[in-house]
């Protein structure tokens, strides 16, 4: 068997990176298709358990139920806030009347 010539050597040595650089590729992409198909589990568990819980999983649908919420919730805080003054103010009335 002959010695292989120097250009020979440095094939084999970029052959030799280049199935490295494959392998770890191969590899980045059997770990991409698993978080694919995990996210895509999660996706549609999401949207299951919105449907089931607001009637619907259009995203559209879910920001204007979020949106109602918010507005709910500060017109409420709004309202409690009002309140809690009230009965401060009435407190110091009886407070002052005696």
């Amino acid at each position: 068997m002959t010695n292989p010539t120097r250009f020979e050597t440095d094939q084999l040595r970029r052959l030799e990176d280049m199935r490295k650089t494959f392998d770890k590729l191969r590899a980045e992409r059997i770990r991409a298709e698993g978080e694919v198909e995990r996210l895509t589990r999660e996706l549609e568990e999401a949207r299951a358990l919105a449907l089931s819980e607001f009637g619907t999983d259009d995203e559209g649908q879910l920001q204007g139920l979020i949106e109602d919420a918010q507005a709910r919730n500060a017109k409420l805080a709004d309202e409690f806030a009002t309140a809690l003054r009230d009965v401060e103010s009435r407190l110091k009335q009886l407070g002052d009347e005696r």
